[in-house]
């Protein structure tokens, strides 16, 4: 008997069930898997079983869903505060509240084009202007981070946080579309795709079964 259930959507494409995966992941808690496949007849109606705002990721504690990935992320790290979700430094854990808060909410030329596909990968492939604007914000982010933060470890912060589960889909997508990254930014990729939460995704999505093909 496990203490959670995480609704998740297909681990091939679903970025903001990875991010809800991580923090579960970092929180250290057990808990039970219920994969939804996306863009199917009933997907809506399967995951409303589970959640009221129909969505994905869901953390089930108690009987009681917590969704959308930042509410599970502040749920966990209240519930779990010596497992690190946000970093310790007052300084620190404002900014990454901030960077955190900005990945949940923009980007959206960044998300429509590049949507996250682990089963692909697409060389040389052309960035439009704005999707390179939010790529150009993003890398500045990071490097801010890392700059000010990170010198303790590999993520933005140091130690892996709430800020890297938010942008390791990010992570995902700059491999998959072959995206041209500063050096520091490059560094921080590697850091999460070696991550061994990250490999542990990655390995599992690719024995899925579930195809979606994105224009």
């Amino acid at each position: 008997m496990t203490d959670y259930t995480l609704i998740l959507g297909n681990k091939t494409y679903s970025s903001w069930s990875l991010r809800g995966w991580l923090l579960a992941k970092q929180a250290g808690i057990r808990f039970d898997e219920v994969v939804i496949p996306l863009r199917q007849p009933d997907t809506r109606a399967q995951i409303l079983h589970h959640s009221p705002a129909g969505k994905v990721p869901t953390l089930i504690a108690g009987g009681e869903a917590v969704w959308d990935s930042l509410a599970i992320a502040e749920y966990l790290a209240e519930t779990y505060p010596s497992q690190g979700l946000w970093p310790s430094d007052p300084a620190a854990r404002r900014l990454a509240r901030c960077v955190t808060a900005e990945m949940h909410a923009g980007f959206q030329a960044l998300r429509g084009a590049l949507p996250m596909d682990l089963s692909k990968h697409h060389p040389g492939h052309q960035i439009a202007p704005e999707v390179q604007a939010d790529v150009d914000r993003i890398q500045a982010i990071w490097r801010d981070c890392r700059g000010r933060f990170g010198r303790a470890g590999d993520f933005l912060f140091g130690a892996f946080s709430v800020a890297d589960a938010f942008y390791a889909p990010v992570v995902t997508r700059f491999r998959t579309y072959d995206v041209t990254l500063d050096s520091i930014s490059e560094a921080y990729c590697t850091a999460v795709t070696d991550h061994p939460w990250m490999k542990e995704w990655t390995a599992a999505a690719a024995e899925e079964s579930w195809i979606i093909e994105f224009d």
